[in-house]
């Protein structure tokens, strides 16, 4: 005589309510922070591409705001404000290094500050370090193209605006105590208490 069938734990068109919530979650926010890093990266070379078409090195800036804000294009072999421009190999090494780092931490996200700011960050490097592997002189040396003037005080692109973004973020996050993870990791834990009726034995 067969045994009734044993109910199955989910039913046809549902979820499991236990197992799938926190794993979602997270998929939810690193698959957020691939598509901000995309967008940035998208958003970045298609300005540079119609820089170099529409602006050249040297000729008359278009102006935006005055001088508070200008259009002008350069190629830039070293870091923001053209620091090191004589060990541009090295910049891109660190730069790679920094992507890898970021792709790494993606994985551990909890919380949706964070997924803004590495989506930013992951964005905004990317940027820059195709600059640096595709453009001339060469693989490894390229100059970044850099057409935003601020004032005259340094020319940057949709990338750095990216990355200075993900960092004031980043530090937002960690003066409020806001991990990856999303819990507030300067909250300290609370201990463990055994329940009333067992800490006191009739």
């Amino acid at each position: 005589m067969s045994t009734p069938a044993e109910p199955s734990a989910v039913a046809d068109g549902e979820t499991n309510p236990v197992a799938t919530p926190a794993l979602s979650g997270s998929r939810v926010l690193v698959a957020w922070t691939g598509v901000l890093a995309a967008v940035v990266l998208a958003a970045d070379q298609l300005t540079k591409w119609w820089a170099e078409s529409a602006l050249s090195v040297g000729g008359e800036p278009i102006s935006l705001i005055g001088e508070l804000l200008q259009l002008r294009l350069i190629y830039n072999p070293g870091a923001a404000l053209s620091i090191a421009s004589g060990y541009t190999w090295i910049l891109t090494i660190v730069v790679t290094v920094v992507v890898v780092f970021i792709v790494r931490a993606i994985g551990r996200l909890g919380s949706r500050g964070w997924a803004v700011a590495l989506g930013l960050l992951l964005g905004g490097a990317v940027g820059n370090l195709v600059d640096r592997l595709v453009r001339e002189p060469g693989f490894a040396r390229g100059h970044v193209v850099d057409f935003i003037d601020y004032a005259g005080f340094f020319v940057g692109n949709v990338a750095d605006i990216a990355v200075v973004s993900a960092a004031v973020l980043i530090g937002l996050l960690s003066l409020r105590g806001i991990g990856l993870d999303g819990k507030r990791h300067g909250d300290a834990e609370p201990a463990a208490e055994p329940d009333g009726d067992q800490g006191d034995p009739a």
